[in-house]
């Protein structure tokens, strides 16, 4: 236990913090900080509770892939227990119920005989989430550290409760994103993933998306097949005036050219062989709300034509029929290729080019997302942990380089299929059972070799080269250097280099420098 001047050097800074609006992350990360410093432990992670989930938000000591995954209360009794005592938990040593971090704690493969506590924060009177504390060394943590933990806990309630006021906007949003899913499922849809990613690229992104969403301003977003691109129009309509009503989704490259207005603008009974009633379009089901034509570049000259003249006049007539309906639809249009390359081949109209791009948002591709591999890697490992029915799922050292040094062609989408394989592959290589499973990088199934390697590392001759460039290069030389001298090994060589191992790890893959030992 730490004497008193030096607990209130450390809780002061998170009290001064509660009157200033700084980044949750930040916020977060300095109250664990402060927490591990007050009870030393050998990981410690914060959880807000949703439904019936608990989604890690800050976490330390703990695999990088845990930030993506989601923790389903009803499968981990550990949670369950803390959620269901308002006084904080210590477990005994030898406790028989399964840990959810067993196999996630850097320290440890796995988590058998070991110290665990936590508590449960409330905010409001409601339960908000859990603070969560292990160490390795069993007999660690004692009747004297509950009592800290318990004091802290008040804390940590007034941080997040901060957090949560400073950000009431964004959690408003997501109410109506909830609000909408009947919407969604009426047309069809079911419900959708959430934009994950700590990335500078993804930070751009969603800076994009809390500027446009409120307007009504029509989006193109672009970006390689496979990035998550529907992901983010659900994301600036969730955040939009029509939250509450329906997100209506047109694949345009699956319309065949004789269908395409029936579908867009609906058709009455007998406008065709086979229209034997009246039916609304996609327009009309969409109104008052937004229309998300996926693909957009694979319409045809004609049907840009049509839709241009409903975008500019709000305007349109169902096949056969002379009335005219007026609708309200915001559209949100995307395309893995370039429209205006497509406008200079002749395959795309000047003015229905200028009337869809009115604010163009990129969506980078996985390779420029860094470290938001492993925690987007931590959302599929839990998807599939529940699908297999297996108690735990994670990724060994050697897996997680491999997902780092892959430059993922397919995207996120190659993710989730590389993933759920490798998951099949463990599996079936294990011969089947319900214990915590781990994936190998054989699993994965992922050539990296063509990685440089430290090996091949020289130092960099700065001359005529420009200053980034001799940046990166020297960069290189000193990261390869310090994985060669530790066996390839991440932690030692982040530890010579006084960095955080995720930092370098991104480091690493931005500079093309794997160790040919794909260490931990």
């Amino acid at each position: 236990m730490t004497s008193l001047p030096s607990s209130l050097e450390l809780v002061l800074p998170l009290v001064d913090d509660l009157a200033h609006d700084i980044p949750e992350i930040e916020r977060y990360r300095r109250l664990l900080d402060a927490l591990r410093r007050l009870l030393p432990c050998d990981a410690i992670a914060l959880l807000r509770l949703e439904g019936g989930e608990l989604l890690p938000l800050a976490v330390d000591g703990l695999s990088d892939d845990t930030l993506g995954r989601r923790f389903k209360v009803a499968d981990h009794p550990r949670f369950a227990a803390l959620l269901a005592n308002p006084e904080p938990t210590l477990f005994p040593a030898d406790s028989p119920l399964p840990d959810p971090y067993d196999g996630l704690v850097d320290k440890a493969p796995r988590l058998d005989v070991h110290d665990c506590m936590g508590c449960s924060l409330q905010v409001d009177g409601k339960p908000w989430g859990l603070l969560t504390l292990d160490a390795l060394e069993a007999g660690r943590f004692n009747a004297q550290d509950l009592a800290t933990l318990r004091a802290f806990s008040s804390l940590a309630a007034a941080t997040v409760s901060a957090a949560e006021r400073m950000h009431v906007l964004q959690r408003a949003a997501e109410r109506e994103h909830t609000r909408a899913e009947s919407y969604r499922a009426a047309a069809g849809q079911s419900a959708t993933r959430t934009l994950l990613g700590r990335s500078a690229a993804m930070r751009r992104l969603l800076d994009d998306i809390a500027t446009v969403a409120p307007s009504d301003l029509t989006v193109l977003i672009r970006g390689e097949t496979g990035v998550g691109k529907e992901l983010v129009a659900q994301a600036i309509h969730a955040a939009s005036s029509r939250a509450d009503r329906p997100l209506i989704a047109v694949n345009c490259a699956a319309l065949p050219e004789n269908l395409l207005e029936s579908e867009l603008f609906g058709h009455v009974r007998g406008a065709f062989s086979g229209a034997t009633g009246d039916r609304q379009g996609k327009f009309e089901l969409a109104d008052h709300g937004t229309l998300f034509l996926d693909e957009v570049a694979d319409l045809s000259l004609s049907a840009q034509a049509a839709l241009l003249r409903v975008m500019q006049s709000g305007q349109l007539q169902r096949v056969g029929s002379d009335r005219e309906h007026r609708v309200d639809v915001r559209i949100i249009a995307a395309s893995n290729r370039d429209l205006a390359d497509e406008v200079r081949a002749g395959r795309c109209r000047a003015d229905f080019y200028h009337r869809i791009s009115v604010y163009p948002i990129g969506m980078p591709p996985l390779r420029e997302r860094g470290n938001d591999v492993l925690i987007l890697a931590g959302t599929f490992l839990e998807e599939n942990r529940a699908r297999l029915r297996l108690a735990g799922l994670r990724l060994a050292p050697e897996s997680q380089s491999a997902l780092l040094a892959w430059t993922w062609p397919g995207n996120v989408r190659e993710l989730e299929h590389t993933i759920g394989r490798a998951a099949l592959k463990a599996l079936s290589r294990r011969g089947g059972g319900s214990r915590a499973l781990t994936i190998e990088a054989m699993d994965l199934d992922l050539d990296v070799t063509t990685v440089t390697p430290v090996e091949t590392v020289a130092a960099p001759d700065p001359a005529g080269l420009p200053l980034r460039a001799a940046l990166d290069a020297y960069e290189r030389m000193l990261i390869g250097a310090a994985l060669e001298r530790h066996d390839g090994s991440w932690a030692a060589a982040a530890r010579e280099l006084s960095v955080d191992r995720a930092n370098l790890r991104r480091s690493a893959l931005r500079l093309g420098v794997v160790p040919a030992a794909m260490g931990n």
